[in-house]
């Protein structure tokens, strides 16, 4: 069974409550990245929460996720603890990796975290990799493969789902289609109409969803990973979203305009929608709708004055702490 259903009172509370959550614990990441404390660069996912939440939530317990370079609301979204998170972040020897990977490289084999990855379309062929290692030991768990629009014009993502497709290995491919690789427009870079038809090519099925809509992603997701469970092979699902900040922080956005991420936001923010939707169909309360946001502002304020308290990664060990 998933972990949470969305379309439930219980679980539109658990999704609502890590959605803001992912949101929160990014916002505060900004603030610290603007006063010195946060050092290199991170890429913010704000705008995509819906996504993640809606892949996670459709797992079960000890199925696998790989991850990007723009991985925190994955990691959230999969059970991720928040204070190591942060504590990885600030350089700490608690955080996930003991401050030595940083922003881009957070992983929790043990919990099924495969990890974030620095390396365009990287977690592809990680994913694969690991799918092909429960089909052959029988386990019945699901590997769910995160990626971006930039990646689907890598050859890792051809390589990963032509062998995916002959094994009929138990992955599910999620393109968090952003819009834009870089600062590159995906229909400037993507040839074809859309990334969900590649998947013909390797003889899989391929789904387009509203990525900013966590029910569709969740429903689709669930109907992969089954699919994937019974032992039917793999599919490609194109999550079509958007986010709000930059490629990094060191983008200042100058390939598109303050119009067009204010349209997205004003009519398509994930929050704003489920929100709405969770009132309409009557699964939770006004009320309750702003205990989800008090509570998810509370963990993050929680978790980062732990994370600051925790002893700092120690240089003189990197050796140890890389070499195994």
């Amino acid at each position: 069974m998933p972990k949470r259903d969305p379309t439930t009172p219980d679980g539109a509370r658990r999704s609502l409550l890590v959605m803001w959550t992912i949101r929160r614990f990014e916002e505060a990441l900004e603030e610290l990245f603007a006063r010195g404390v946060l050092h290199g660069t991170m890429h913010l996912s704000i705008g995509q929460e819906a996504v993640a939440e809606g892949v996670a939530a459709a797992l079960d317990e000890g199925d696998f996720i790989t991850s990007t370079h723009r991985g925190h609301g994955h990691a959230i979204a999969h059970g991720a603890d928040l204070e190591r998170m942060f504590a990885e972040l600030l350089m700490k020897d608690t955080g996930y990796c003991r401050g030595r990977g940083g922003s881009m490289h957070i992983a929790d084999v043990a919990a099924g975290n495969l990890g974030a990855n620095g390396i365009v379309a990287g977690s592809m062929t990680i994913a694969t990799g690991a799918a092909f290692s429960q089909m052959m030991q029988g386990t019945g768990k699901v590997v769910a493969c995160f990626f971006g629009d930039g990646a689907a014009n890598e050859g890792a993502f051809h390589e990963s789902l032509n062998l995916a497709g002959i094994w009929s290995l138990p992955v599910v491919f999620v393109c968090e289609n952003n819009q834009y690789g870089m600062s590159m427009a995906v229909d400037k870079a993507t040839a074809g109409g859309s990334i969900v038809r590649r998947a013909d090519a390797y003889g899989i099925p391929g789904v387009r969803v509203d990525g900013n809509d966590v029910v569709d992603v969740f429903r689709n997701t669930s109907e992969a990973v089954a699919r994937a469970r019974r032992g039917e092979g793999p599919i490609l699902i194109e999550a079509v979203t958007y986010r709000y900040r930059g490629h990094s922080k060191s983008d200042r956005n100058l390939y598109r305009t303050v119009d067009e991420i204010e349209q997205w936001r004003k009519s398509r923010d994930p929050l704003d929608r489920y929100e709405a939707r969770v009132i309409d169909e009557g699964w939770l309360t006004s009320d309750q709708l702003e205990e989800c946001r008090i509570e998810a502002r509370d963990a993050v304020r929680r978790a980062v004055e732990a994370a600051f308290r925790a002893p700092d990664a120690d240089p003189a060990d990197l050796v140890g702490a890389a070499y195994a």
